[in-house]
C-alpha cells in the first residue's frame, strides 16, 4: 500500500513538473516573439540592439534545448533516450546557449548603465556589434569545452548529455565562473551604480523652488511625514528585480556545477528548469517594465485589432445639441400667470375689455 502511494505521489510530482515546464516553454516562445516584433517595429529604443539579441537567444533556447528537456531522458523530464551524437549536440547547445543568455543579460545591464549614468558621452560606449561578438565568442568557447568532456555512454547506460552530469568534466568550475559568476558581478556593478545615481538625484532638492512664507500652512508642510520612505526607493525596484531574477534562476544551476557529479545529476531536472524559467521571465522584466516598450506594444496592438464600427447617435441626442437647448431655455424669460399656454383668444379679449373699463 505504501509502495503504491509512493508511486502515485512520484507520478503526480512528475505530471505537475511537466505541466509547469510546458507553461515555461509557451511563455518563452510567446513572450520573446512578441517583444522581438515590438523592438523591430519601434525605432528609437535606446537599447534595442541588446534587447533584440536577448530575445533571439531566448528563442533559440526555446527552440532547441527546452524541447530536448521535455522529451529526452536524463537531461530533462521525458523518457526518450538519445543516441551519442544527439547527446553530444544537446550538451554543446546547453553549454553554449546558457552563457550566451547570461552574458547577453550582463551586456544589456551595462548598456543601460551607460545610457543612465553617462548619457552625454556617446563616444565612451563600445559598439554593440563588438560587444555581442565577444559574447558569442565566449559562448562558443564554453560550448567547445563540453566536447572535451567524457564521451556519452551507449544506449543501455544513461547518457551524460548535460553539463551537470559530467558533461564538462574538469572544466565545470571554469564554465560556472565565466557563465554565472562573471555576469553576476557585472550586473551587480551596473545596477548598483544606477541605484546610487538615482538615489543621489532623489536626495537633491528640485531646482527653481521658491522660499515658503512663514505661515501656519508652511510650518505644517515642514513636518515629517508619518511614513518616511527611502530616497530612491522607486528607482531601486528595477535593479532589485533584475538582480533577484538572475540570482533566483541561475544561482542554483551555478552551484550545481560546482557540486559533485552524482549530486548534481540527482537535482538536474529541477535546477535545469529553474534556469530555463529565465527565458520566459526576460520579456516581462526587460520589456513590459519599460515604459517605451509598453507604449509601443499598445500602439501596435491597436493597429492590429479590428476597429469597431462607429455608432452614430441621433442628432437630437448629440451632446452639443442638448447643450444648446439647455442654454436656450436658460435665456428665455419665465412665464407669468397671465401668460398661461392654455388661454383662449375669447378670454383674452374679455380680459382686455375689463381692464379698459
Amino acid at each position: 500500500m505504501a509502495n503504491n502511494t509512493g508511486i502515485s505521489a512520484t507520478e503526480l510530482v512528475g505530471s505537475v513538473g511537466l505541466i509547469l515546464a510546458v507553461l515555461v516553454e509557451v511563455g518563452a516562445v510567446l513572450g520573446n516573439g512578441t517583444l522581438l516584433v515590438v523592438v523591430l517595429r519601434t525605432p528609437g529604443l535606446q537599447d534595442a540592439f541588446y534587447l533584440a539579441h536577448l530575445c533571439v537567444v531566448d528563442l533559440l533556447a526555446a527552440a532547441s534545448i527546452m524541447p530536448l528537456g521535455l522529451l529526452a531522458g536524463p537531461p530533462g523530464l521525458g523518457s526518450v533516450p538519445l543516441d551519442p551524437s544527439s547527446c553530444r549536440a544537446a550538451r554543446f547547445l546547453s553549454a553554449a546557449l546558457l552563457p550566451a543568455c547570461t552574458l547577453g543579460v550582463a551586456a544589456l545591464g551595462l548598456a543601460r548603465y551607460r545610457l543612465i549614468v553617462h548619457p552625454l558621452r556617446p563616444g565612451a560606449r563600445p559598439a554593440p556589434a563588438l560587444v555581442l561578438t565577444a559574447v558569442w565568442a565566449a559562448a562558443a568557447l564554453l560550448g567547445a569545452l563540453s566536447l572535451l568532456g567524457p564521451p556519452p555512454a551507449p544506449p543501455p547506460a544513461p547518457a551524460r548529455c548535460s553539463v551537470l552530469a559530467g558533461g564538462l568534466g574538469p572544466f565545470r568550475p571554469l564554465w560556472a565562473l565565466l557563465a554565472f559568476a562573471l555576469p553576476a558581478l557585472l550586473l551587480l556593478a551596473a545596477y548598483g551604480s544606477i541605484f546610487l545615481v538615482a538615489r543621489r538625484a532623489a536626495l537633491q532638492p528640485p531646482r527653481g523652488t521658491r522660499l515658503r512664507s512663514d505661515s501656519l500652512d508652511s510650518r505644517l508642510s515642514f513636518l515629517p511625514s508619518l511614513r518616511p520612505r527611502l530616497p530612491g526607493g522607486k528607482a531601486a525596484l528595477a535593479p532589485a528585480l533584475a538582480l533577484g531574477q538572475f540570482a533566483a534562476c541561475w544561482l542554483p544551476y551555478g552551484c550545481a556545477c560546482l557540486a559533485p557529479a552524482a549530486r548534481a545529476a540527482a537535482a538536474e531536472a529541477t535546477v535545469t528548469w529553474v534556469a530555463y524559467s529565465a527565458f520566459a521571465a526576460h520579456p516581462f522584466l526587460y520589456g513590459l517594465l519599460q515604459r517605451p516598450v509598453r507604449l509601443a506594444l499598445g500602439r501596435l496592438t491597436r493597429r492590429a485589432l479590428p476597429r469597431p464600427p462607429k455608432v452614430r447617435m441621433p442628432q437630437a441626442w448629440h451632446p452639443r445639441t442638448l447643450l444648446q437647448r439647455l442654454q436656450g431655455l436658460r435665456k428665455d424669460p419665465a412665464l407669468g400667470p397671465s401668460e398661461a399656454p392654455g388661454q383662449t383668444p375669447e378670454l383674452a379679449g374679455q380680459n382686455s375689455s375689463v381692464e379698459a373699463t
